[in-house]
């Protein structure tokens, strides 16, 4: 392994340190297990885990969390966040990350206060500059710390020194919100964030790593797959068996994705 990315790594655990005591917002993804790791290892009991719980956050992400934090001996809270009950969200307006966001670390920066906890930090890394990400709007409007992105942290480089610090999450799926799973401008509801948590849950059982299930109007599924797995999905008894299923959870109509897989794909329709 490069020196160099053992360095970058020395130089968070100096920016962190700066920081006297911090709290992660922290969703057991791979970007967020790095930064609490890192945040530990830098500043001990004075580093924090909160997670959000809410209708768009499966339960097995929140139970990965908690079962990650006692394994790493953190702290660990958890804030209760209705995106459904914020102005505007449930009509999913290009916006709506942002929303979201403001609600949600409004709340871990009370928390922290509560706790005596200077400074809340997100997980973002330097790839995520290069796609619409209003979230971070919300989250430099606030003054949340994005420490990753400050140290020049990518993707790639996350998941390298999280193998190497046997981090369960080093080959963990990318994942978002369920809400990043409806097209702009179509009403997400409590039963539809259900449908495409049991579908992609599903997809996870069957040993898929890295997918989308979006869904179209009530009940249009497009599941969006790595190219290398459309043949798999392809033979006839296991795609009437995913059909079928698909069927039980309330879609009427099952389609894959052409294109395969891909981060932010609600966002080409966007100008």
């Amino acid at each position: 392994m490069d020196k160099n990315i053992f360095e970058k790594y020395d130089r968070l655990k100096d920016y962190l340190k700066g920081l006297g005591s911090v709290a992660v917002a922290f969703s057991s993804g791979v970007d967020s297990t790095f930064l609490l790791y890192a945040a530990v290892d830098a500043l001990g009991d004075k580093a924090v885990a909160v997670t959000a719980s809410s209708c768009s956050f499966p339960k097995r992400e929140l139970n990965e969390a908690k079962e990650y934090c006692k394994a790493l001996g953190v702290r660990h809270y958890i804030v209760e966040s209705e995106e459904l009950e914020i102005e505007g969200f449930a009509d999913n307006p290009p916006n709506r990350c942002y929303l979201c966001k403001h609600e949600l670390f409004e709340k871990m920066f009370e928390l922290a206060k509560r706790l005596g906890i200077e400074y809340v930090a997100e997980g973002s890394n330097l790839d995520d500059n290069g796609d619409y990400r209003p979230g971070l709007i919300a989250v430099a409007e606030l003054g949340a710390k994005s420490p990753l992105r400050e140290i020049g942290f990518t993707k790639a480089e996350i998941r390298e020194l999280s193998r190497e610090f046997n981090l369960p999450t080093a080959e963990k799926q990318s994942f978002a919100c369920l809400a990043s799973r409806f097209p702009y401008g179509e009403t997400i509801n409590e039963k539809k964030l259900g449908m495409v948590d049991k579908a992609e849950q599903l997809l996870l059982d069957e040993g898929f790593n890295q997918f989308r299930v979006r869904i179209h109007g009530d009940n249009v599924a497009r599941i969006e797959l790595q190219p290398k797995d459309f043949p798999r999905m392809l033979e006839e008894e296991f795609r009437n068996r995913i059909y079928d299923t698909f069927k039980s959870y309330g879609f009427a109509y099952v389609s894959l994705d052409l294109k395969g897989y891909r981060t932010g794909s609600m966002n080409e329709t966007l100008q």
